[in-house]
């Protein structure tokens, strides 16, 4: 009897893999995968879902940096920075439309939309075309520095200017 278990062995001195070992290590290696992927997961959803998003308090410079009766595009922070007889005031560079960036038409005096042709004044207010509000102002002020600062997360009502 000795003799036919020696037969049974591979060469190696390792011994065949049976049926039932088989299963059992397919069975311990797809209980592994799924346990790595529950693991994954559970990472994703216990990990803080953050958007890092700049401040909504922009610091738009001196003053001086603005010639009178000009409208100055900060693409960075789509604002408007609107310098007047009256004073200074900010309104976004946001169509009210579908959201597209609009342009300062000086030859023209108004702020045009490039994506669906709406028009407005200076001051926001619609001339012409699909947008359904005027242009939002925005909270302006001038900071201990003297320079103007603009907060895009709190709208104003219009007319209000920042008189230097």
């Amino acid at each position: 009897m000795a003799d036919e278990t020696e037969k049974e062995k591979p060469e190696g001195g390792e011994e065949a893999l049976d049926r039932r070992q088989f299963f059992v290590r397919v069975g311990v290696g797809s209980l592994a995968v799924a346990g790595l992927g529950t693991a994954v997961f559970a990472y994703q959803f216990l990990s803080p879902n953050v958007l890092y998003e700049p401040s909504p308090i922009v610091n738009v410079g001196s003053p001086e940096s603005y010639p009178p009766n000009s409208v100055t595009l900060d693409p960075q922070a789509a604002i408007y920075i609107v310098r007047e007889a009256p004073g200074f005031y900010a309104l976004t560079a946001i169509c009210t439309h579908l959201g597209c960036l609009t342009a300062w038409k000086p030859e023209l005096g108004i702020i045009a939309c490039p994506c669906h042709g709406s028009k407005f004044n200076r001051d926001g207010a619609v001339i012409a075309g699909p947008a359904p509000r005027p242009l939002p102002w925005f909270r302006m002020w001038l900071s201990d520095d003297g320079d103007l600062m603009v907060d895009r997360s709190s709208p104003i009502a219009a007319r209000q200017f920042v008189r230097i």
